[in-house]
């Protein structure tokens, strides 16, 4: 039987592409030349995802200012000082915050999707930000004459949009990317916030078909920045039981770096149900070894007594590179690590095969 395969998201960015993102940063070249440039990083990247034999590709994120916060980038009504996001080697990363409403995407994931599309015919799959994650651009001390009600329908409103539009132009699937869910425990160990983060993206969710649900999934990891995490330290079976309860076809899980997988399959088991197809992480993104054909396989193997082989699939534990600045990983262990998940993946069909 085959194993589904796919990417999660992000690849390194040329280091050509680096500089110029900075130069148009900074003003020293135009946003044609910037374009153009761009456009050279998603065709390089989308040929060596052919020459992987990935069945299922992405354009790698090279053009998106960050994983998290591309539908407002350029947004007017922001200031720098929201929310700062710790990761465990020091480092920081930290949200915007909204001044005013209302409240509006500046950029929709399928402008990246439909110029991928065009370079590849291999299906394209498309990652969004959960709409959870954006809810935290509203400040605590509220916005005078915009409430956190008009700003949470307006939302959702917004990240409806944004998955539909790329279903509706032709993406393969489209993928959540909801990596603040392990660190809401982390803030709120009484799981509040996870609740509400998960009931916050149901209410996108339910307005899909259940036909259109299968093609919608949900990425989880602790977090892949600079080779560090911000929510590693918070035990995985805390939260799976209610990850499973997103309205979702398809779960990107991240397992590879995970230090006791048997609970993390037992949590599986126990808790996703038949409809719910599971993409288990097969390659440590943090790690700069790139792992074997056969050590991928070996984990598929183990995954397989937890979960059938029909819901069973792989991914990368995360994204390569989820911001543009960060370097942390070569262009080149990316693409060899996608090889080995790939070639890991027909191994273990092979032997499951049997």
């Amino acid at each position: 039987m085959k194993i589904a395969t796919e990417p999660v998201g992000s690849i390194p960015r040329p280091a050509y592409l680096i500089e110029a993102m900075g130069s148009f940063a900074k003003g020293q070249i135009q946003e044609k030349e910037l374009s153009a440039l761009t456009e050279k990083a998603i065709r390089e990247t989308l040929h060596l995802f052919e020459q992987t034999g990935s069945p299922v590709v992405t354009d790698g994120e090279q053009s998106k200012p960050s994983f998290a916060t591309y539908p407002i980038y350029g947004l007017k009504e922001l200031t720098p000082d929201g929310v700062v996001i710790p990761f465990a080697d020091g480092h920081t990363r930290q949200l915007p915050k909204l001044t005013a409403g209302p409240f509006h995407y500046q950029t929709y994931a399928n402008s990246y999707f439909e110029k991928a599309k065009k370079l590849t015919q291999l299906p394209v799959k498309q990652a969004v930000i959960s709409s959870s994650a954006i809810s935290l651009l509203y400040p605590q001390e509220g916005i005078p004459g915009y409430s956190r009600e008009q700003f949470i329908k307006d939302l959702v409103n917004e990240a409806e949009a944004d998955i539909r539009r790329c279903l509706n132009a032709g993406a393969y699937n489209v993928q959540i990317d909801f990596t603040e869910a392990r660190l809401a425990i982390k803030l709120d160990p009484s799981k509040g916030l996870l609740k509400m983060f998960i009931d916050l993206n149901n209410q996108v969710l339910d307005r899909f078909t259940e036909a259109e649900q299968k093609k919608i999934g949900v990425h989880t990891c602790p977090g892949g920045d600079h080779d560090s995490t911000h929510s590693a330290d918070i035990s995985y079976t805390e939260l799976l039981p209610l990850l499973f309860e997103l309205h979702v076809g398809n779960f990107y899980l991240e397992y590879a770096a995970e230090k006791d997988k048997t609970s993390a399959l037992k949590a599986i088991k126990e808790f996703s149900k038949p409809n719910q197809k599971i993409f288990i992480g097969v390659t440590n993104v943090l790690d700069p070894r790139v792992e074997t054909p056969q050590e991928v396989c070996d984990l598929i193997v183990e995954a397989s007594k937890f979960i059938p082989i029909s819901r069973l699939g792989t991914t990368d534990d995360c994204g390569f590179s989820p911001f543009a600045d960060d370097t942390s990983t070569a262009r080149e262990t990316a693409f060899a690590k996608i090889t080995a998940r790939i070639r890991g993946t027909q191994l273990a069909e092979k032997k499951l095969g049997n």
